[in-house]
């Protein structure tokens, strides 16, 4: 339990007698802050605002704008899971998302911090209203002010604000108080860069995985699929009801489960097969085909190994948390290049269940939770290549097809090793795993860069503590 005396005045000048925001470690911050120097944020700001409740009419890709929520804006790739807003009934121009701009959870997800890259911009993408935008008064220092809310320091003070019960939020007026430090101006431009420059590695980075997977069906000869090619889960309006017949003797033990039997599903693998040379998912998997990290203990550390789980593989900056090595098997940590998938999940087209994930620098040697089904690939085909074909439209609605459950939905292994494998050119297979490992090398320089900046902000504030 931590105690302290305060006095009235503090009391009336907050407007808060809650013992957390009192007691809080950002109160060790401020302190040291503003002994040193410090402007509060709205001094930095041209603007700070939320794009307000506008009428949201969630459509298909082709039809609307992306519509990201707080969790969309700090993944690895905002545009996989978003939703889309119509752009006939559902424009907003303040919702729109401008590079440079510095994102932070409103409601719930206090602290959650982006910065916007040109790839929002360039996609036109929306915010939603659980969003506050922060606009720099000056473009140049816009990277440094992200890295401050970023830091432990940034989201101590962020999460000292929040007020609420049951669904904790924060305001603009209490981020233009927050008091930000005045650094010298050479190492803030340090900061600065650092950040621009992790934010173009992480655009160059998405758009080769893009072109990755345009190359593969390109060269299969695969067009983009469609409602019809599969079962869909998103609005009702743009669900078609699906009936079929089959023979009874095409039903075996495995599963009665009629989206696994799909007519469309089974359509449009027969239509690959029929277009290009395919070889099922096993034949491309070493001896152990599919295998997971097993159950364990999970008991939370303040040091111990890192587990990362679902809601966490898929961000920029996996975080993860730490629990005891105890009855751990810490021989059966992911290596590189290994492909893995989501194994645990609901339906919702906006879910990451059945998405896949390569095992990069960041990955190698991470523990990660045992949901996940992992695999390596064999001598016949690159680890890069299979990734980016489970990554487009027909290898993640096959791997869906896949399910079994109601609530917490698990793909039936014995059908996902049959899932079909298009067989292109080595030389072409080649080519898109470099793209592959290339871009997730990007994607670890960029968290690296990050990582730095934020490193840069905390070391010096928290040697203003120590004098």
């Amino acid at each position: 339990m931590r105690v302290t005396k305060i006095k009235s005045q503090e009391i009336y000048s907050s407007m808060r007698i809650d013992g957390s925001f009192h007691l809080s470690h950002a109160v060790l911050f401020e302190k040291s802050i503003k002994e040193r120097g410090y402007k509060p944020f709205s001094d930095f700001s041209d603007k700070i605002f939320t794009a307000g409740r506008s009428k949201r009419i969630y459509t298909q890709k082709e039809l609307g704008y992306p519509y990201l929520s707080n969790s969309n804006v700090i993944a690895q790739n905002p545009f996989l899971n978003c939703k889309y807003n119509s752009k006939k009934y559902g424009y907003d121009e303040s919702a729109f998302l401008k590079e440079g701009m510095i994102l932070t959870g409103r409601v719930g997800a206090i602290a959650q911090t982006a910065y916007v890259t040109k790839e929002f911009e360039e996609k036109q993408a929306m915010g939603s209203d659980n969003i506050i935008r922060i606009v720099a008064k000056n473009s140049k220092i816009s990277g440094f002010l992200y890295a401050f809310l970023s830091s432990n320091i940034g989201r101590t003070l962020l999460w000292k604000l929040a007020t609420g019960g049951v669904q904790p939020y924060i305001t603009e007026d209490m981020i233009a108080n927050i008091p930000v430090p005045i650094f010298p101006a050479h190492k803030q431009e340090e900061i600065h860069n650092l950040i621009v420059e992790s934010a173009d590695l992480r655009v160059e980075a998405n758009r080769l995985l893009e072109e990755a997977k345009f190359i593969l069906k390109k060269e299969a000869n695969l067009s983009d699929l469609t409602v019809d090619n599969y079962e869909y889960f998103g609005p009702r309006s743009n669900r078609n009801v699906s009936c079929f017949v089959k023979n009874n003797k095409s039903v075996d033990t495995t599963t009665i489960n009629a989206f696994n039997h799909s007519k469309r599903i089974s359509d449009t693998i027969h239509r690959v097969k029929a277009i290009i040379p395919t070889l099922p998912l096993e034949d491309f998997l070493d001896n152990k085909k599919f295998f997971s990290t097993g159950s364990f203990p999970r008991i939370e550390v303040e040091k111990g190994i890192k587990l990362i789980n679902q809601s966490d593989i898929f961000d920029v900056i996996i975080k993860g948390k730490n629990i005891s090595r105890r009855k751990v098997n810490t021989g059966n940590l992911t290596e590189y290049g290994e492909v893995l998938i989501a194994g645990v999940g609901t339906l919702g087209e906006n879910e990451t269940f059945c998405r896949v994930i390569f095992a990069n620098e960041d990955l190698e040697g991470q523990l990660v939770s045992g949901e996940f089904i992992r695999m390596k690939t064999n001598e016949k085909v690159f680890s890069g290549y299979l990734f980016t074909w489970l990554s487009t439209d027909y290898g993640f609605r096959f791997i869906r097809s896949t399910h079994s459950g109601t609530k917490l939905c698990r793909p039936i292994q014995k059908l996902l090793l049959k899932i079909p494998v298009p067989i292109l050119e080595k030389t072409i297979m080649e080519n898109i795993h470099n793209m592959v490992t290339d871009a997730h090398t990007m994607r670890f320089q960029a968290n690296n860069k990050e990582s730095q900046a934020i490193h840069l902000i905390e070391k010096e504030i928290e040697s203003w503590q120590q004098l």
